[in-house]
């Protein structure tokens, strides 16, 4: 691997580590969204601490900032591999930001810009599971947690060894940085996704409010 590549994997991870939610809520309201909701800087505690709108600002930048080395690493380097490894320091950086202390949000914005660019077929997959789960059971986590893992199959039965690795590895720290969400879920104690800040209020209450 040449220094450009090099290069590329430390930009990406950069890229990847700044906190949009964090920035933006902060910009809005003057306080730590890591102090509201669930604590993590994602569109989702963004939404239901800002509203709709501040949520899917979050969402399209978090998608975008994976979605730009993706596009760069496709069309400059020889080897859809260089640019997979670049998703993957992406979404290195948004959970682990040292911009934040390496204490960041889910990746599942970013993991969904990802595909977007890499692999579209898979994208669609994602959205695909997420809403039909989100629909059945109003849980964002395992919505989230149900796309990430159809999306990773499709590009498991469907791209080289190589680059299956890398999402695998992907596949793994998101749903590390979701394993609070599956004890709550285990336990019942998972608060229903709402957009009412009156609701979410008495759903924040039930679980502790920690940097997820």
């Amino acid at each position: 691997m040449g220094s450009h590549e090099i290069l590329f994997l430390v930009f990406s991870y950069l890229i990847g580590a700044i906190p949009f939610g964090f920035i933006l809520y902060f910009l809005w309201e003057k306080k730590d969204i890591r102090s509201e909701g669930s604590g993590n800087i994602g569109a989702a505690n963004v939404m239901r601490s800002k509203g709709r709108c501040a949520g899917i600002i979050t969402l399209i930048l978090d998608m975008m900032k994976a979605m730009i080395p993706i596009f760069y690493g496709l069309n400059r380097f020889d080897s859809p591999v260089i640019a997979a490894c670049g998703g993957a320091a992406v979404v290195i950086g948004h959970l682990f930001p040292i911009y934040l202390k390496f204490k960041g949000g889910k990746g599942i914005a970013s993991f969904v810009g990802i595909l977007a660019v890499f692999h579209f077929p898979s994208a669609l997959v994602f959205a695909s599971a997420f809403l039909v789960t989100l629909f059945f059971t109003r849980y964002v986590s395992l919505s989230s947690m149900t796309g990430l893992t159809a999306a990773f199959l499709v590009i498991l039965f469907t791209q080289v060894v190589e680059i299956s690795m890398v999402f695998f590895l992907i596949w793994i720290l998101i749903l590390y940085r979701h394993k609070s969400n599956i004890n709550r879920l285990m336990e019942g104690r998972e608060p229903a996704f709402t957009c009412n800040k009156k609701i979410d209020n008495i759903y924040g209450s039930k679980y502790d409010n920690t940097n997820e």
